[in-house]
């Protein structure tokens, strides 16, 4: 099967109902994409969950270990982690049913986003969050 985004309307609707964002590979170091574009979200008003198993906080924002620690509902678990760790992300984040996967820009996995799919959960894929949020905010 092949990847088929959501159409940029809808990529709007789901950032415009959005309030709480699970970070997966967010890390610490302010020079890291995640860090920057995690940073934009939080200052856009968004409630950004860490989650990073070897970091204690970011953001002053105590980080999950995993996305199984995270208590009450995920809008969207936004991925910074390399493609081939997409599958396994992509099952943590089916048992918190999320109601977005968005995986940053650059990283795609078939199997990860058919696993998602199969699960009633909207997948984004190699595209930026805060790309997407700039947009919407400028149309």
């Amino acid at each position: 099967m092949t990847i088929n985004n959501p159409k940029p309307d809808e990529l709007n609707r789901i950032l415009e109902k959005a309030k709480r964002i699970a970070v997966v590979g967010l890390s610490d170091n302010p020079e890291r994409t995640s860090y920057k574009v995690s940073k934009h979200m939080l200052e856009a008003g968004y409630e950004i969950i860490p989650v990073n198993p070897k970091a204690d906080k970011i953001f002053g924002i105590e980080s999950a270990k995993s996305l199984k620690d995270i208590k009450d509902h995920v809008d969207i678990v936004n991925v910074f982690r390399r493609s081939e760790y997409l599958l396994d992300a992509a099952k943590e984040a089916a048992e918190i049913k999320p109601d977005v996967f968005w995986a940053q820009l650059g990283l795609v996995n078939e199997a990860a986003y058919d696993y998602l799919q199969e699960r009633g959960i909207t997948v984004v894929m190699d595209r930026c969050i805060k790309v997407q949020h700039e947009q919407m905010k400028n149309s």
